[in-house]
């Protein structure tokens, strides 16, 4: 993508607010391909966003690759928070959001998804329980309810969207351009880093746990 067609109206939003207590490292900095997670993303958002932030309450780590950081804008855990702190500060009607800890997103599918926003409050793949709000697209429209829900202690993704207008992409939409939905994958814990990564970049993981 050109830099002069990027993605119309969005804020680029990576999420690096989570506690990592099931990864002896910290997630964002494992390498694939040779590439650290947070570079690669970064990479992949600057390519689609003008605007990009990383939310995230541990700026000392995420300064070097000069990104704008955000606080959270609540001491309330989990990624409604950092959505919500993301949505407050955009310039953009809408913002992107993906997890610091998905190797592989796809900026097909992300230019895909961002195709589906016109009369949507969001744009999500998946469907039923089984939804990636971590990897989706939400509108502005959406910061008043969520602070409130927020406030009240309600922090669940799932629940907050049932009561939106949400265009729900199946993941057979995407089979031409990502097929084996690898956008969506997570490392959350080492057993994901057998499941996942390449036997070279296992081995990178494991010198690097050697390491710290």
């Amino acid at each position: 993508m050109e830099k002069n067609k990027f993605i119309k109206n969005c804020t680029g939003v990576i999420l690096a607010g989570g506690e990592n207590t099931r990864m002896p490292v910290s997630k964002a900095f494992i390498k694939v391909d040779g590439e650290k997670i947070i570079e690669r993303n970064l990479r992949i958002m600057r390519g689609l966003f003008k605007e990009v932030f990383i939310v995230t309450n541990r700026p000392e780590q995420y300064i070097y690759p000069g990104a704008q950081l955000l606080g959270d804008v609540y001491d309330v855990r989990g990624p409604m928070t950092g959505i919500f702190t993301a949505l407050l500060n955009s310039s953009n009607k809408w913002v992107f959001v993906s997890a610091c800890d998905m190797p592989f997103i796809n900026k097909e599918v992300i230019s895909y998804a961002a195709s589906m926003r016109e009369g949507h409050d969001a744009v999500v793949p998946g469907s039923g329980n089984a939804v990636e709000p971590l990897f989706a697209f939400y509108s502005k429209c959406l910061s008043s309810s969520m602070e409130q829900e927020l406030l009240s202690g309600k922090r669940g993704m799932k629940d907050f969207l049932n009561k939106k207008k949400v265009k729900y992409i199946r993941i057979t939409e995407i089979k031409g351009l990502d097929p084996e939905a690898k956008s969506f994958i997570n490392l959350n814990t080492p057993d994901d880093i057998e499941l996942y990564l390449q036997p070279q970049d296992r081995l990178t993981y494991k010198k690097q746990l050697a390491a710290d």
